[in-house]
């Protein structure tokens, strides 16, 4: 074993935690500082794809998120009028290939904090970092001004308004996007596809999705994540208007949906997602990593944030156990993280107009592009890469091999 380094991590979330099994599990003195009262999960659902899972599988987790989550094998739309089909990507349909796991995110948070505290991995709350003072060693200031630390290297994976990367010369916040959702988590129903993501479009203002997303905890009943899309500038008028008037747009929209609105007795059911774009340029300095959203966020249209955190854990972690010094192995994360970060966070910008905007032009040239691309080779193939997050190879620059899927079925 190298020389053992004294790391902190700011942010307790999946980026986060997974960086902290990596380095404590290569022997480093890991602590994480963590902004809440106690670390939790935020948001309603999520696909893992065989990049996360890869991730999860070389933790030693795969069996954990596997009993919670929903195999996913089809992200299927239609259009709410026509009944035209919009969106139809497979993952490889031949049994052991590659697929998605839909989770509550309170499962995947559960999975890695459990797996943390397994490892006796420090975890201190209530800490709200603020900014990062280099000297002969990193300290790190919290919001009181109290200083932390002095350690040999900071892991930010504070989030997408993380206030550590102006470290980096980047003091920039993510470009708002201009339409977010509400998110309901809320019990599952039959007459819908358990193994598919499902959605339906009205042009490309309107979306409406649910997605199964199984438990959130051992013992608990399965659960659909709901999200109805929406600019949060129209949050005010759409709750003045009142829940029944939303309900029943929601069901004009996909009748179907009758079912989970039936189970939302208030707007405070109504998590409010925001998005933005964002993406650090280098996100690697001194002393300093740069993990997750922190280090690129943007719109959930290709589904990979969770997903692109955990592969920016797992490079982290591989980089520094090869290279000899600190220094070294930041250069080599950034190195193995570049490509894949750019592709995809270009991929998701320049196709959320398609999906999430006021334009006619655009939606009307997705519903039968996208459509005729899933039916016509190599097109399902590039469709079912881009979702699975392999269009451009994320494993071997990190010295990662791709799960062998027959060997968990």
């Amino acid at each position: 074993m190298g020389r053992i380094f004294d790391i902190a991590i700011a942010g307790a979330g999946p980026a986060g935690l997974a960086a902290a099994l990596y380095l404590r599990r290569a022997g480093h003195k890991v602590t994480v500082f963590e902004r809440f009262d106690e670390p939790k999960p935020v948001g309603s659902g999520l696909i893992l794809q065989p990049t996360g899972l890869t991730v999860l599988g070389d933790l030693g987790l795969l069996g954990d998120i596997l009993a919670l989550g929903s195999r996913i094998e089809r992200l299927y739309g239609t259009d709410a009028k026509s009944g035209r089909t919009v969106l139809d990507v497979r993952y490889d349909a031949r049994p052991g290939r590659r697929f998605g796991l839909a989770v509550h995110r309170a499962a995947l948070f559960g999975v890695l904090y459990r797996a943390a505290r397994r490892e006796a991995i420090a975890i201190e709350t209530r800490v709200e970092v603020e900014a990062l003072e280099q000297g002969e060693r990193a300290v790190l200031i919290g919001g009181d001004g109290k200083r932390l630390g002095a350690f040999d290297m900071i892991v930010d994976a504070s989030g997408a308004r993380s206030k550590l990367r102006q470290c980096l010369g980047d003091p920039a916040l993510p470009r708002p996007l201009a339409y977010g959702a509400f998110w309901a988590s809320l019990g599952w129903r039959e007459g819908f596809d358990q193994r598919a993501l499902m959605q339906r479009y009205d042009k490309a203002s309107i979306m409406v999705g649910v997605l199964p997303i199984g438990r959130p905890e051992p013992g608990a009943g399965n659960m659909a994540a709901f999200f109805w899309s929406l600019k949060p500038a129209d949050v005010e008028r759409v709750r003045a208007d009142g829940l029944d008037a939303w309900k029943a747009k929601v069901v004009s929209v996909w009748p179907a949906c009758e079912a989970f609105t039936g189970q939302i007795e208030s707007f405070e059911q109504l998590s409010l997602a925001r998005y933005g774009h964002h993406t650090v340029t280098l996100p690697a300095g001194r002393r300093l990593a740069v993990i997750g959203d922190a280090a690129h966020s943007t719109s959930p249209q290709l589904g990979q944030g969770a997903n692109m955190a955990l592969l920016d854990a797992a490079a982290l972690g591989y980089a520094l156990a090869r290279a000899d010094s600190i220094d070294k192995a930041l250069e080599t994360y950034a190195r193995a993280r570049r490509w894949h970060v750019r592709v995809f966070q270009a991929l998701s910008f320049s196709l959320t107009p398609f999906y999430q905007s006021d334009a006619t032009a655009l939606p009307w040239i997705r519903d039968r592009l996208v459509a005729g691309l899933a039916r016509i080779p190599p097109g399902p193939q590039i469709l079912s890469a881009m979702v699975a997050g392999t269009i451009v190879d994320p494993f071997k620059p990190i010295g990662l091999a791709e799960r062998q899927w027959p060997a968990v079925g």
